[in-house]
């Protein structure tokens, strides 16, 4: 039983003026294994005062010395990969396999922000005219339960060497993660003040966050409930805001596409963490003149994937990441069958063989756009078939969606493949491929969210245009 009683402000860890005990659970086995003590709207306060005070100092670092500090945080990082495994397994409940990539995605991340930092220009000419980008001030950061940490890095790591300073807020779910990487970052050396990790409730820490004046920037990974919340409370303070938010992606099959590498890719997009992420590829579009094939061959892979116990190397799903995510997934379950929609695989209850823990199994229905479990985010490993008509047909119900967050194209022509891929309506369209690209932007469009992170459209996100005009 781990009992987390310290938040870190000012380059110290000091205990919470907050006293709520928010328990923590192993989704595996459903028991508590620990507690953490929430913060509150006074240590709010104090974390943003303290990021505000060192905010100056901070800015006026050089390129050099900003990189100093980042190769250290990396080093720290990188040296708590086995830590962080533990954790995300025993926490979160991630299988082996997807835990070491989420263990070593923090230093990634940190490596890939000193990168951009090393060939980003600050200041460049505009006829008579000299523009210089310079940090906008304090970040509120504000993390999810479904890659805590690699969200913490990402969004410091690249604050941080814009010149920014911050104040985090992540997941209550994720405290043993988080406390690890704060151990991390407090070993590093950063000048106090720079960051600070107050762990409470958004709706207490993280209302706070929106609304002080003294919070220049807001970046959030969540709902899209939740962002709008964000906008609507930041507008008073007309706060610069980056928000990452839900999806509901389709992965597009083609007509010519190759059944055998088609079929292990969609499911590879759709049941990536999970099911537990936001660009998880929920809808399955297929032609029509192979559905029957299709249906079969998914219906196949399906039974194949193991679901559990995330200690088990052959798992490849994982359990919900709490009980309330637990019945969530069920409910969309029983509503599918309840739409009329056909049950090819999975449905509801836990997985053979398990009897305690917040495992799922691995669903997949077949029926039309217009039913909510093709509509609305699930956050689980449940994925819908759709079949179409031709190419415009699979376009229109493509781009049919509040989200535009991720997509995918699959087919044997990858001329055809890209020309479908850029009319999709989506901030990322991978064609034929599930592979990442970190320099690249990442981000939604519509109801998916507002901004871009990764490379260096995310280290504008944390700087302002100054123009210089010398008579």
């Amino acid at each position: 039983m781990q009992h987390i009683d310290n938040i870190y402000i000012n380059g110290e860890f000091v205990t919470p003026h907050g006293n709520e005990r928010f328990e923590l659970f192993n989704p595996a086995t459903e028991a508590v294994i620990g507690t953490v003590r929430l913060a509150d709207e006074v240590d709010a306060g104090r974390a943003i005062a303290a990021a505000k005070a060192a905010f100056t100092g901070w800015s006026r670092t050089t390129k050099d010395e900003r990189i100093a500090v980042l190769k250290r945080m990396h080093k720290a990082v990188a040296a708590r990969e086995d830590a962080l495994l533990e954790a995300i397994v025993t926490e979160y409940g991630a299988p082996q396999a997807r835990g070491r990539w989420m263990a070593q995605y923090p230093a990634d991340v940190i490596a890939q922000a000193i990168e951009t930092l090393e060939e980003f220009e600050f200041v460049e000419q505009a006829g008579s005219a000299q523009v210089v980008m310079v940090p906008v001030g304090v970040a509120g950061l504000i993390t999810p339960w479904n890659s805590n940490v690699g969200f913490i890095c990402n969004k410091l790591a690249t604050a941080m060497a814009a010149g920014c300073t911050a104040v985090i807020k992540p997941s209550e779910m994720s405290a043993m993660q988080t406390q690890i990487v704060t151990e991390a970052l407090h070993e590093a050396n950063i000048p106090a003040g720079v960051f600070n990790i107050i762990t409470g409730r958004g709706e207490v820490v993280g209302d706070v966050i929106n609304r002080h004046p003294d919070i220049a920037k807001i970046s959030f990974t969540g709902s899209t409930a939740v962002g709008k919340h964000i906008v609507e409370s930041s507008a008073q303070s007309l706060k610069r805001v980056t928000l990452e938010l839900g999806g509901k992606s389709p992965t597009v099959i083609l007509d010519d596409a190759d059944i055998e590498k088609a079929v292990p890719l969609a499911l590879a997009a759709g049941f990536m963490n999970s099911g537990q992420a936001c660009i998880a590829g929920t809808r399955i579009l297929v032609p029509r003149s192979r559905q029957a094939e299709f249906e079969q061959a998914f219906a196949h892979a399906v039974g194949q994937v193991q679901s559990g116990d995330p200690r088990d190397d052959n798992t490849e799903i994982g359990p919900m990441v709490s009980r309330k995510q637990w019945q969530r997934v069920q409910d969309y379950i029983r509503l599918g069958v309840e739409e009329g929609a056909t049950l090819l695989v999975g449905g509801e209850g836990r997985p053979a063989g398990m009897e305690k823990g917040w495992g799922v199994k691995p669903t997949v229905f077949v029926g039309h756009n217009q039913m909510r479990i093709a509509r609305e985010e699930i956050f689980g490993p449940v994925l819908m078939i759709i079949p179409y008509e031709d190419d415009a047909d699979a376009l229109a119900i493509a781009n049919d969606t509040d989200y535009g967050l991720n997509a995918m194209v699959l087919g044997g022509d990858t001329e055809r493949a890209v020309r479908i891929a850029q009319q999709i309506e989506s901030g990322r369209v991978m064609v034929n491929s599930l592979a990442n690209e970190p320099k690249a932007p990442f981000g939604g469009v519509k109801h998916s969210g507002l901004g871009r992170e990764m490379g260096k459209w995310g280290m504008q996100a944390y700087l302002e245009a100054k123009t210089l005009i010398v008579g």
